[in-house]
């Protein structure tokens, strides 16, 4: 029998349960600053989900996936997309930030599994950030 991994146990249940660290990160009150702006709103709006998810992947792919990414905790502006604010308010900005968090190790490449919850967490704020919006 072979070991048991316990971050991907652990990040599964958690992959399960995206609402309830959304609502970790809503207590925090530096997370919970964050909020999706107008001209996010008509980005998002023009573009469509399908389009911000891929950016969401993009995003994930090339900025924080790496072991060592490039300017790691300088390296997702606090504007420009909405996909950058939603990182911020997960708390997926960077390695440090996921490590503290999600449980996600730093000096290691994120495995596939890894990758798709940090962007199914990304599109599960956002979209909550949209729908708070007309509620």
């Amino acid at each position: 029998m072979g070991m048991i991994r316990w971050s991907v146990v652990s990040l599964s249940i958690t992959h399960r349960n995206i609402r309830q660290q959304l609502a970790a990160l809503q207590r925090s009150g530096f997370r919970s600053k964050f909020r999706l702006k107008t001209v996010d709103r008509t980005y998002i709006a023009q573009k469509g989900m399908d389009t911000i998810a891929d950016h969401a992947r993009q995003f994930v792919d090339t900025r924080v996936a790496d072991a060592f990414p490039k300017n790691d905790g300088r390296q997702t502006p606090m504007r420009g997309h909405p996909v950058f604010i939603a990182q911020h308010a997960t708390a997926t900005c960077c390695r440090k930030c996921m490590q503290k968090w999600h449980g996600i190790k730093k000096g290691r490449a994120l495995n596939e599994t890894e990758r798709t919850f940090v962007r199914d967490l990304i599109m599960a704020w956002i979209e909550r950030q949209l729908n708070d919006a007309f509620s």
